[in-house]
């Protein structure tokens, strides 16, 4: 998660249709994946990595970010579970479970390295999970906002996910329904000539609630969706 969209949604986050549908949207994904110990790779402020500690198996989750001032445990919770900060995938926890890459990949100039790197911390059999945004002909100021360097298709992420040594359980696109509206914004701002930035912005409850429900829509069939959407997700298995 961008931290820069962070500071734009504040504590709203977590209502917010967007980043409320994502996190739907991955736990959908991850399905039967039974993990007691993750890493979420690019965690930013650590939405997803709580979203898994609350809602799945997950007990323990390290969370790597390089903007991180300094590596932190938190408090274990009323329940024991954990989250920890780490500054460096290298201090990171080794043979977890699951592996998340919640749009990060984007961010880097050697997209199979990191992949790869976060593959090497999780055991045999373990699980791996990527999200990145969707399509080239997408690009808009959003993307040189929040520092990406390019956007994928469904075929490019499995490919490069084969070609960092993992073996592709599924795949699909999601954000299907709201892509429509989202490419003509997208459009229309460039015809403006509008400045880079985000494209996420707090909105009224009642647009909220109709973005969301549009999203929610999608959930249950998301996996059978392999021709479009804003978001490329594919899960995938360490040899």
């Amino acid at each position: 998660m961008d931290l820069k969209e962070e500071e734009i949604l504040g504590d709203q986050i977590g209502e917010h249709w967007y980043y409320k549908s994502k996190s739907a949207a991955m736990l959908k994904a991850l399905g039967a994946v039974q993990a007691r110990t993750a890493i979420d790779v690019g965690s930013g402020s650590g939405f997803f990595a709580r979203e898994l500690l609350k809602r799945t198996s997950v007990v323990s989750i390290d969370c790597v970010d390089t903007s991180y001032p300094a590596d932190l445990d938190e408090p274990p919770t009323a329940e024991g579970k954990q989250l920890r900060l780490r500054q460096s995938l290298d201090d990171a926890a080794e043979g977890v479970d699951l592996a998340v890459l919640m749009d990060v990949l984007e961010h880097v100039d050697d997209d199979e390295a990191l992949l790869r790197a976060a593959a090497e911390r999780v055991r045999p059999g373990g699980s791996v999970f990527v999200t990145v945004p969707a399509f080239q002909w997408l690009w808009r100021g959003h993307d040189e906002f929040l520092g990406h360097k390019r956007r994928y298709t469904l075929p490019e992420v499995e490919a490069l996910v084969r070609q960092a040594g993992l073996v592709v359980v599924s795949g699909h696109y999601f954000f299907g329904l709201v892509l429509p509206a989202a490419a003509a914004q997208r459009s229309f701002d460039k015809l403006k000539g509008t400045p880079p930035g985000s494209k996420l912005a707090v909105y009224p409850p009642a647009v909220n609630r109709a973005l969301g429900a549009l999203a929610k829509m999608e959930v249950p069939l998301q996996h059978l969706n392999r021709v479009a959407g804003l978001s490329v997700f594919v899960r995938a298995s360490r040899r």
